[in-house]
């Protein structure tokens, strides 16, 4: 069986369990990479305006390399362009967290830092694997993965 590798620039190596979890729920096989990095409100509002035309703060950002996965288990032969030999994985794509944002959140919602940003996390990997919340029933999807995700490792509200 795979894993989902995570690999962590800054801070939060603690993360991996929740790219675990995420790997877990989704019913993968192969072994999946992406690239998470903590950021400040500087580096992520230039990464929105860049990338969404948003001038903006914002908690996270992901940005998805594979088309056409959600709700998928992802196979090798269905990307062998995207196979990284080095890796002996598929690169899923690159996460930003916005470390001060993810605090402030985590003081409005009365829950731990470590909690948010593993919510944070969860949100970000199931955008790497195509969900969205974009309509009403894609943001259900989303938020049911979301719950199930951070259920299975313990970490409630």
């Amino acid at each position: 069986m795979g894993r989902l590798k995570l690999y962590v620039d800054g801070e939060g190596n603690e993360l991996q369990s929740v790219a675990d979890g995420v790997y877990k729920v989704l019913g993968q096989k192969i072994n999946l990479y992406a690239d998470l990095s903590v950021v400040t409100e500087d580096e992520i509002r230039a990464l929105n305006k860049e990338n969404r035309g948003v001038d903006g703060v914002t908690d996270v950002l992901s940005f998805p390399m594979l088309d056409g996965i959600r709700g998928k288990t992802i196979r090798k032969k269905d990307f062998p362009l995207d196979y990284d030999v080095s890796e002996r994985a598929i690169f899923l794509g690159s996460v930003a967290i916005c470390e001060s944002r993810a605090k402030s959140q985590a003081e409005e919602y009365g829950h731990s830092l470590k909690r948010e940003m593993a919510y944070l996390t969860v949100h970000s990997l199931l955008h790497l694997f195509g969900y969205d919340h974009m309509t009403e029933e894609d943001k259900k999807q989303m938020r049911e993965k979301e719950e199930r995700v951070l259920s299975a490792l313990g970490i409630t509200r």
